[in-house]
């Protein structure tokens, strides 16, 4: 146990620098919210404005602040204490959706679909799950499936070159479906554990692009009625209230069961992940919180709730 601390501790400190824009924008308005030392009902109107501004959405701004002032209304308070109290609030929406991603060793392969809209860091993410995966011993195939893009492609083989995972790819233009059969096929055949798939970065609103999307899960499931037995969505935290309509369609499209949030260090209004949270009750597995394979991090709710608010681990 002793020697797993450092690592813990190295986890936590990559997080709160990751969340440092963040956490400033929060702090600082905290503060600014105390002037008087009190919380009285003009300091809990500034803190719900402040969480609203912070991207929590407006339910679980009015929730929190709710159960604050229940217990501590016109009391003398410090801001450390307030950011405890929000951070405990925090904490209980998060818990419920702090699940790892599970790979299932008897499938041969764990079958885990990949999407996200262009520029989330979804195929960034795929590369660093391969590693991940690869440094545990799997052995892992990735599969170029978004294949309007000869970038998509190239960056995967780059990845699956750096961490030794198979990768299958065709040309520009392919059939995304047929692409994502036969790296089933062959992930079966060779008994990879993880096949990671990769899909071209569709917007929400492109209908043909999210038809596309559908296929490709139907196409799985002629060889396994289960699969994808992950459908993983890529928000960029960086986008705010626009990711909470990209979770509500592929949700919808894609039968997701699982989130990354991605570029957590790029925004001052990291409570987003706060509000898709409260709002669709999916499980979050990762977040990023830098450049490095490493800042692609197991999300727990306690550390980020702790990291958000600027308290110490």
């Amino acid at each position: 146990m002793a020697e797993g601390e450092p690592k813990k501790q190295g986890l936590f400190a990559r997080l709160k620098a990751g969340l440092t824009r963040s956490t400033q924008s929060l702090t600082q308005g905290i503060a600014r919210a105390l002037t008087r030392k009190q919380l009285d009902q003009a300091a809990l109107d500034d803190l719900e404005e402040l969480l609203i501004g912070a991207d929590m959405g407006a339910k679980v701004a009015a929730d929190v602040v709710a159960e604050i002032k229940r217990t501590k209304f016109n009391a003398d308070v410090v801001e450390e204490e307030v950011r405890g109290a929000l951070a405990e609030e925090i904490v209980k929406i998060l818990r419920r959706v702090s699940k790892p991603l599970h790979i299932d060793p008897a499938l041969k392969p764990h079958v885990v679909l990949v999407a996200g809209v262009n520029g989330s860091g979804k195929t960034t993410t795929i590369g660093k799950l391969a590693q991940k995966y690869r440094a545990d011993g799997l052995r892992v195939m990735l599969a170029a499936a978004d294949t309007f893009r000869a970038a998509a492609i190239e960056q995967l083989k780059i990845w699956g070159e750096r961490t030794g995972a198979v990768v299958v790819a065709k040309e520009i233009g392919a059939d995304a479906a047929g692409l994502a059969f036969e790296a089933y096929e062959k992930a079966r055949a060779e008994e990879i554990d993880v096949l990671l798939i990769d899909t071209a970065g569709r917007l929400q609103n492109k209908a043909g692009l999210m038809a596309e999307l559908e296929k490709i899960v139907r196409v799985l499931k002629k060889l396994d009625a289960n699969a994808p037995h992950s459908a993983i969505l890529v928000l960029d935290a960086t986008t705010g209230q626009n990711a909470v309509a990209q979770a509500e369609v592929f949700r919808d499209t894609a039968r997701i069961t699982g989130l990354v949030m991605t570029k957590l260090d790029g925004t001052a209004r990291g409570g987003i992940l706060v509000s898709i949270a409260e709002k669709f009750d999916l499980p979050v597995h990762y977040v990023g919180v830098g450049e490095s394979a490493d800042d692609l991090q197991p999300f727990d709710a306690e550390s980020f709730a702790r990291a958000l608010v600027g308290l110490a681990a």
